[in-house]
């Protein structure tokens, strides 16, 4: 390798031509290309350690994970050249903690961003800076974790810095034979972690984590032996455990039992501190305060100013609430691991996402473990994750003291896309039921993550379909749909269906405060004053441009659940046929006994032959108001 490729600026040993008297370095420009070699090797190796991934929950997403982890770095840091090794490496962190996702990312991200801490101010980095840099990353990455496990990424960190320790003292001069060497010990240490993990030897796999961070080290061992050409990776590498063995091989998928059903939320978000006004995060002290709460799997990567903080707990906003105390929270998620366990032992069918607009039935939600992405709302100053992070009875609670109103916003594209990416991984395709267009921008979010599908991983194919609806109708097309996946059905017999479905579809709703729904701009000023010169209770419709208009307005008020119920069940007779069966889902927002009134006197009105009652979330709870009450009807399937 000539000098000019490695990046070294001069070796004490070899031939003639590269032959000095100073030892050599490692530059900037060169550590940047041989990281994007590792990091390309990784997203390419994504779905294998998917199916690997059994610690330390079976939900198979440590792949994308890393991957998503290691594409923050490579869309920033990498992506811009740097002359000062320092300077880069404090990016990478940077960028590494502000994009770690899951355990072993959190943990990827410690290491990295301690390795910044011990070599920001270096311009280059001879054998021995570098080891040492590469040690303090390893003994921040397990400083990390309140209860480090063997047989994981640390193991395999810890190995490969042992490794480049021994070898700078043996080596001076010669970095490149250090990380030659400390490959060699990383790949052995990988090995290991069945006989140090009992799970992983059940399963008959290493630790996917470690090997992710193995295959990082391929690719850079890569570049360090075939230079720049090394940085091009066309082809999608298998996991270096990956039997040969078809996808229904028992160790394929292993089986997800080690998922503690209350701490069922792997929650994830950002800590930041402004350094000018704030104290810096006490890390002991967080981590206290996070156990107390009883999380579990905790990783807390980062330093004082800025924090990624990784836990499963059973109440995401407990976490939330506990790190608020600390510093802003920013980039908050959620994810159900027994949602998905169930979704990767079903890989053969077709997915169903929708998000947290629609009113489904818990049960129904459950059966066909369908996916849900929350719309993020804001009340007193404070964002939440709508259903997730804050439970619909407390929303209603607090917005009836709170002197603000509730305001929402859609999820950003990332959330759809972390879904769509595991999702991908696991399902030939991928069906989003989504929100009503005309009502929000976030069919559009999902749009914008769905049009980078081609890089999500296994290739499976995302369909966005709009359903010109909301809540319940919402809710009964997400039914049909799931409905439909679990029989079997492939993705295009799906969305036929839901396109026949949709303009059968009716959503009406009663509602008795209209000033949240006037202020958001779903419906006219001028309902406002109407309704109090008339004393009308209004009713509107989803109309079949998605948009909510005024439909009409009851006189009726101690009973105006029986009246909503007269005036929809006539006007759903003449639009669907007076002997058509129906499904129904009937919504209430924090008004559960009109909502009981409303179903009980559609059944005597209608033929349903299913129908369900549900509290309507913050999603639309927030524009309708209180008191509300959504009905949604469709043709039953036959």
């Amino acid at each position: 390798m000539n000098t000019v490729s490695s990046g070294f600026q001069s070796n004490a040993g070899g031939n003639s031509s590269t032959t000095a008297t100073t030892a050599a370095h490692l530059t900037a420009p060169a550590l940047r290309r041989a990281l994007i070699a590792g990091t390309r090797r990784v997203i390419a190796a994504r779905d294998g350690l998917n199916k690997i991934n059994v610690f330390p929950v079976a939900d198979g997403d440590t792949g994308n994970n890393l991957a998503f982890t290691l594409g923050s770095v490579l869309n920033g840091a990498l992506s811009r050249r740097s002359r000062h090794i320092g300077e880069l490496l404090k990016r990478i962190g940077d960028d590494a903690i502000d994009g770690a996702r899951g355990n072993s990312g959190a943990i990827l991200a410690q290491f990295l961003h301690g390795v910044a801490e011990h070599a920001r101010a270096q311009p280059s980095l001879d054998a021995q800076t570098l080891a040492a840099a590469v040690r303090h990353g390893a003994d921040s990455a397990r400083a990390a974790l309140a209860h480090p496990v063997e047989g994981t990424i640390l193991s395999v960190i810890d190995s490969f810095a042992d490794a480049m320790e021994e070898s700078a003292a043996q080596l001076r001069n010669d970095p490149r034979g250090g990380f030659t060497r400390a490959l060699v010990e990383a790949r052995r240490a990988l090995a290991r972690t069945p006989q140090q993990m009992a799970l992983l030897q059940r399963a008959g796999v290493v630790d996917a984590g470690a090997q992710g961070f193995v295959d990082l080290l391929e690719g850079i061992g890569e570049f360090v032996d075939g230079g720049p050409r090394a940085v091009r990776l066309h082809a999608t590498l298998r996991a270096a455990n990956e039997s040969d063995e078809d996808d229904n091989s028992d160790h394929a998928h292993p089986a997800h039992d080690a998922v503690d059903p209350d701490r069922r939320w792997c929650t994830e978000c950002l800590l930041i501190v402004d350094s000018e006004r704030g104290a810096p995060i006490q890390r002991d002290a967080l981590r206290t305060a996070l156990e107390a709460i009883g999380a579990d799997s905790m990783v807390l990567a980062g330093g004082g100013t800025r924090m990624r903080v990784h836990a499963h707990v059973g109440a995401p906003q407990q976490l939330f609430d506990a790190c608020a105390a600390f510093a802003t929270v920013e980039a908050m998620k959620a994810d159900d691991m027994l949602l998905q366990s169930r979704s990767t032992e079903r890989e053969d069918r077709v997915a169903i996402v929708t998000d947290s607009a629609v009113d489904l039935p818990e049960a129904i939600a459950e059966r066909y473990a369908v996916h849900v992405v929350p719309v993020r709302v804001n009340l007193d100053d404070r964002d939440y994750l709508d259903k997730i992070g804050l439970a619909t009875a407390e929303f209603y609670r607090r917005m009836a003291t709170s002197p603000q109103l509730p305001r929402t916003s859609q999820p950003p594209p990332g959330d759809f896309r972390r879904h769509f990416e595991f999702l991908c991984a696991h399902h030939p395709d991928v069906i989003y039921v989504g929100l009503s267009r005309a009502l929000s921008g976030t069919l559009q979010s999902a749009e914008h993550a769905a049009a980078r599908g081609d890089d999500l991983g296994a290739g499976g194919k995302i369909h966005v379909f709009d359903s010109i609806n909301v809540a319940g109708g919402q809710g009964l097309l997400a039914w049909r749909a799931a409905e439909m996946a679990d029989a079997g059905a492939h993705a295009d017999a799906i969305v036929r269906e839901l396109e026949r479905l949709r303009p059968l579809t009716l959503t009406w709703a009663m509602a008795r405060d209209i000033r949240h729904a006037v202020r958001g701009g779903r419906i006219p000023g001028w309902a406002e004053s109407a309704v109090r010169l008339t004393g009308l209770t209004p009713v509107a419709k989803v109309n079949t441009n998605g948009k909510l208009g005024i439909a009409g307005g009851l006189i009726a008020k101690a009973k105006a659940p029986e009246a909503f119920a007269g005036y929809v069940a006539k006007r759903v007779r003449k639009a669907l046929g007076a002997n058509t069966r129906l499904r129904a889902i009937v919504g209430h927002c924090d008004a559960f006994a009109d909502g009981e009134r409303l179903l009980a006197a559609l059944r005597e009105r209608l033929d349903l032959a299913e129908a369900h009652l549900v509290e309507t979330g913050p999603a639309i709870g927030a524009h309708a108001g209180r008191e509300t009450l959504v009905a949604s009807f469709q043709p039953a399937a036959e």
